[in-house]
């Protein structure tokens, strides 16, 4: 991706270190744990969270940035506002305005309005302060661990996160989430599978309008479609166990995954991306 020297997002709220805002009782796991239920229903509002406020201001310190790091942080940031920037346009065809969402920099854990965000979690997106979570380590992870190298691959996970953020501008994400409620897990689970594909849809939208922009380099949608296949449901249950359970699938195989993203690649419009109906 042709990113160098391309305006950077001022929208990034960097917590590394012990930023600003963060107080955590460490060690503590009913935040965590509650975390890991939001991420695995895709998203959404838990309701009412235990506070881990303490009420004292957490001492700050100067975090060391690694030159890599660095690259990492300002890729991410031409990333994010090239997300704003097509995300605005496409909303305002629409005649809606388009509220970004901000992007949070933390190692080890945050305090998130959907519990205690913990960085072993992977990157994710929070509804109730309509904040993205990420520790520039997975980018490192995703190339090492998931097999998944190449900056655009790293650009679709921001997109997908962001997929997030306009399923809850849309209004997609407060009908879908409270139907954990109405129905048995197995079955709540197959709509989960449909909310995640529609951001991975809405990850291929921003793809197809970079591309229009002269971004795009070649074998970039080659990164993303890989890096989309890396975190099937059936790949990482087969990674991290040896066998799939398919009634457990929360976000949909590598094939799907791959396939939502090169459909919403190739329609870049909004419409093309009702999963719940295909």
């Amino acid at each position: 991706m042709k990113w160098k020297g391309r305006k950077q997002s001022s929208n990034i709220e960097d917590r590394r270190g012990g930023g600003p805002r963060i107080g955590l009782p460490i060690g503590g796991g009913f935040g965590v744990i509650l975390l890991i239920l939001y991420l695995l229903f895709g998203g959404g509002n838990l309701g009412s969270l235990p506070s881990t406020d303490t009420g004292q201001a957490p001492a700050q310190t100067q975090y060391q940035e690694s030159r890599s790091e660095q690259e990492v942080r300002e890729f991410a940031a031409v990333v994010l506002q090239d997300l704003e920037d097509v995300w605005t346009d496409i909303f305002a065809q629409y005649g809606r305005t388009y509220e970004p969402p901000t992007l949070v920099l933390y190692t080890g854990q945050t305090q998130t309005a959907c519990g205690i965000g913990d960085a072993r979690s992977g990157p994710f997106y929070c509804p109730g302060d309509r904040k993205i979570y990420l520790d520039l380590q997975f980018a490192n992870q995703l190339e090492r661990q998931l097999g998944a190298p190449g900056d655009f691959a790293f650009a679709y996970v921001l997109a997908h996160e962001t997929g997030h953020h306009v399923q809850t501008l849309l209004g997609v994400t407060d009908k879908v989430m409270p139907l954990r409620n109405q129905m048995s897990e197995r079955e709540f689970n197959q709509y989960l599978q449909r909310f995640e594909l529609q951001a991975d849809y809405f990850a291929g939208v921003f793809a197809h309008h970079i591309k229009e922009k002269g971004y795009l380099e070649e074998g970039d949608i080659e990164e993303a479609m890989n890096g989309a296949a890396a975190v099937g449901d059936d790949r990482l249950q087969e990674r991290a166990q040896g066998y799939v359970v398919p009634d457990t699938f929360t976000h949909g195989t590598s094939r799907e995954r791959v396939y939502w993203f090169t459909k919403g690649y190739e329609e870049g419009t909004i419409e093309g991306g009702d999963t719940f109906r295909e």
